[in-house]
């Protein structure tokens, strides 16, 4: 067990390497105001974390919780700008309203957040499944898995989604 005089507290970590972390996510991402952000988000992870109390390498634990957040972001901002590419797209007499347009961000801001919530290889074979159309057989032949653990992939990720629906939404 870690001797808990020597690890930091939140508040120490928080002063002793925010700094840090705004630098480096401003590098990743080039813009101050999306790394002051995830910097914030970051540490509202780290406090809704169990784990808090066994930080040994805080910078490396700090990176890896903010480089989850930083593909999240990137994730979301693909989503939104594929949804504005395919609205530029359309002709004008079926653009949607600017109410419309933001209520569909949203959505897809919240599908993104609940596919974030699955493992990768889970989200993979959902959107192959659901975006892709592809068949399970097809999804196991390209994935090089079986069709059993396809089928069970796609049961934990539409009880992800029956969760998000009927639960929590």
């Amino acid at each position: 067990m870690p001797d808990q005089a020597h690890l930091p507290s939140v508040e120490t970590l928080y002063s002793d390497h925010h700094g840090w972390l705004q630098g480096w996510l401003r590098r990743k991402l080039g813009n101050q105001f999306d790394a002051a952000d995830l910097a914030h988000d970051t540490f509202v992870r780290v406090l809704r974390s169990r784990d808090q109390d066994v930080i040994r390498e805080p910078r490396a634990y700090l990176a890896t919780v903010a480089n989850g957040l930083v593909v999240s972001h990137w994730r979301r901002k693909a989503l939104e700008h594929a949804w504005l590419d395919t609205l530029a797209a359309q002709p004008e007499a079926v653009v949607p309203s600017p109410e419309q347009r933001a209520l569909i961000l949203e959505t897809l801001e919240q599908i993104a957040a609940l596919l974030d919530g699955l493992p990768d290889r889970v989200r993979e074979i959902f959107l192959f499944s659901q975006i892709d159309g592809l068949t399970y057989p097809q999804i196991a032949s390209r994935l090089g898995i079986t069709v059993n653990i396809v089928q069970k992939a796609m049961t934990r990720a539409v009880a992800q989604c029956y969760k998000a629906l009927y639960l929590h939404g």
